[in-house]
């Protein structure tokens, strides 16, 4: 699908589908209600954020004024974010796993002025640190019953409710429409759009500055690489819409595209909610791929006699039939006959569980392992990965849709350049762009340099930190390593993750984790072994395989100890470990490992949001478990 070429700023996204694609009266949004899925129309989503702009505009907010959000995926996140995009407000969204002092510092930093808050949990948060706020004028909660938390506080900012905001803006609506219209036709496309704040694995938070133009033209050129999204196609929005992934390729592409958006009631209802809403397309990181990946798997594996015999049958010819299209061939009439037979015995069972509609799952935020790829495309649901960062706007390069290279992300996108280049010596070992491409073309490894349309504006109040991040060349240094393979780009791993032994091998984490994942029996990989004489690792194990295998009840995950001793156990993962070790160099296979009781999670600080291990964050928390498994290093 192809944007107009005359849209330049966010706010013309939305108006361009009412006057071109849809209707206003057509949903546009989808949400459940206590037990009811409720649709809205692109109508009542334009007449919110009109209420909200002149709401916003009578409390005398202006041109790049810095408007928060701290909320979960809903109505109300696109109505506000609507509301501050068309009179030239900036949106700064703050992730809601964040703590105070975090959620403070980021009000303080981008002197953010009025905060939109989801929950009764995040209100309290955020009352805790808003006298500590001077700029910050309204707290905006999305909920009822919300006095009884502020009544016995001496605020220095005012509270209303989201409700009431909208309410009154409708009383003020036609004043202000004019200069709504005004506020709107003023916006630049270099003018600020948002703030989205880094997880900071690496440090403090810093607010990374994406412009209207940043966000337009890579909607842009991602429908333009993805042609087959369409306006007829509903997108399920489960990740969160304050991380640049979902913004960019959920949200902001249905605003391009004329797509339906609906909303997952939450991560545990999410297996639930596709087989509801019977998405076409979904936004979703490995993780989750690779669970699902899994459970088909075991589900498959373990029936027994013939139905585990029809299964492998199965997956052998949808491997066949994937490989031979991919080729670029026609599969023969016997091939295809006996792939239809396989989608009626078993494809057509897994992929009822997702709604049974889905055409394509676009992965991001981490590797996606290969193999997980590979079953989806047997299945014939292809997994389009993409990669990018919030200093990238998100994606720069994705797979296309006819052309699967696994183990890649893909493209790069027109408007962009990348360059792979030498760590050690800065030297640039090749440039390529969305024109260049050579199915044949595999370059040396380095350094991922990206420049374009893309390209952040830079970070907010932080000139050094930018002109490190950026060069006088206008490169932008992503501290991801990879190579061009077939074409793609393929990340290796990250540069600050790469570990150097005690004799200098480079050891990249992430391939030598996702080798270790192929086992069923475990659920988490963190590898350790930077300036070590071998490596060792903290593996969580599958919950639900501990469970089957030994009988384990909850209480024995609720015991104080944070690593699991047992024998038995770490002679269970230890058979994997072992028969999947031979896969790898030696000197990157696992010599020693912990088994943690319960996941890394991002309550415990030791992941972000796209669930990427806090690398220097677990090294601390569990030092001592760490030099454990080195006691004796260096002995013969």
């Amino acid at each position: 699908m192809n944007l107009n070429k005359d849209i330049a700023t966010v706010p013309e996204l939305l108006r361009n589908v009412v006057k071109n694609i849809h209707p206003d009266s057509h949903t546009f949004l989808i949400h459940k209600v206590k037990d009811t899925w409720q649709e809205i129309s692109y109508k009542e989503t334009l007449d919110k954020a009109d209420a909200l702009s002149a709401w916003f505009l009578s409390i005398g907010i202006k041109k790049g004024d810095r408007l928060g959000l701290l909320i979960e995926n809903g109505p109300e996140y696109i109505y506000y974010d609507q509301a501050i995009q068309q009179i030239g407000a900036v949106n700064a969204s703050i992730y809601p796993t964040l703590t105070e002092a975090e959620i403070e510092y980021i009000l303080n930093d981008s002197g953010l002025k009025t905060l939109l808050v989801g929950n009764p949990f995040l209100f309290r948060k955020v009352l805790k640190v808003a006298n500590n706020c001077p700029a910050l004028i309204r707290i905006i909660p999305a909920f009822d019953d919300f006095e009884k938390y502020t009544e016995k506080l001496d605020l220095t900012t005012g509270v209303i409710s989201f409700e009431s905001a909208v309410a009154e803006g409708k009383i003020v609506v036609d004043q202000y429409k004019l200069a709504i219209n005004i506020a709107r036709e003023a916006i630049l496309p270099s003018d600020l759009a948002c703030l989205i704040y880094t997880s900071g694995t690496t440090g403090t938070p810093k607010g990374v500055m994406l412009t209207h133009s940043n966000f337009v033209e890579t909607i842009r050129y991602s429908l333009d690489q993805i042609s087959i999204v369409d306006k007829d196609d509903k997108f399920l929005s489960f990740l969160p819409l304050s991380h640049v992934f979902e913004r960019a390729a959920t949200y902001y592409i249905c605003c391009g595209a004329g797509c339906q958006i609906a909303f997952a009631q939450s991560l545990e209802l999410l297996a639930k909610n596709l087989m509801e809403v019977q998405p076409t397309i979904m936004n979703c990181v490995p993780r989750l791929l690779e669970r699902i990946h899994d459970k088909a798997n075991k589900n498959g594996m373990s029936a027994g006699g013939i139905k585990t015999k029809i299964f492998s049958w199965a997956m052998e010819i949808g491997q066949k039939y994937r490989n031979v299209k991919e080729s670029g061939k026609t599969p023969g009439f016997i091939l295809t006959r006996e792939y239809k037979i396989a989608h009626k015995l078993v494809f057509s069972k897994i992929i009822e569980k997702t709604g049974g509609k889905l055409k394509f799952l676009i992965s991001g935020g981490g590797a996606l392992p290969k193999n997980v790829g590979e079953f989806f495309g047997n299945l014939g649901i292809p997994i389009l990965e993409g990669f990018g960062l919030t200093e990238t706007t998100g994606p720069m390069a994705v797979t296309e849709f006819e052309r699967q290279v696994y183990g890649t992300v893909g493209r790069i996108l027109k408007g962009t350049e990348v360059g792979i280049q030498n760590i050690e010596t800065g030297k640039i070992y090749t440039v390529q762009n969305h024109d260049s491409f050579d199915p044949e073309f595999i370059s040396e490894e380095g350094e991922i340099i990206i420049r374009g349309i893309c390209v952040m504006k830079g970070y907010w109040n932080k000139p050094e930190e930018t002109k490190a991040a950026i060069d006088k060349d206008g490169w932008f240094h992503t501290g991801d390593i990879g190579r061009f393979y077939k074409g793609n780009l393929q990340i290796t791993d990250r540069l600050k993750n790469m570990l150097v032994n005690a004799y200098g091998k480079n050891i990249y984490p992430t391939p030598v984790e996702n080798t270790y994942l192929k086992s069923p029996k475990i659920e988490q990989v963190f590898l350790v072994g930077d300036k070590r004489e071998y490596v060792t690792a903290i593996i969580v194990p599958s919950r639900e395989g501990l469970e089957e295998t030994f009988g384990l009840t909850e209480q024995y995950f609720e015991q104080p100890e944070q690593f699991i001793s047992d024998k038995q156990v770490t002679d269970w993962i230890g058979v994997d470990i072992k028969k999947l070790s031979n896969e790898l160099a030696k000197f990157e296979r696992i010599k020693s490992f912990k088994v943690k009781r319960n996941p890394f999670s991002m309550d415990e600080g030791e992941m972000t949001v796209t669930m990427k291990a806090k690398r220097k964050v677990i090294e601390n928390k569990y030092a001592g478990a760490i030099d454990e498994m080195y006691v004796g290093e260096g002995e013969e």
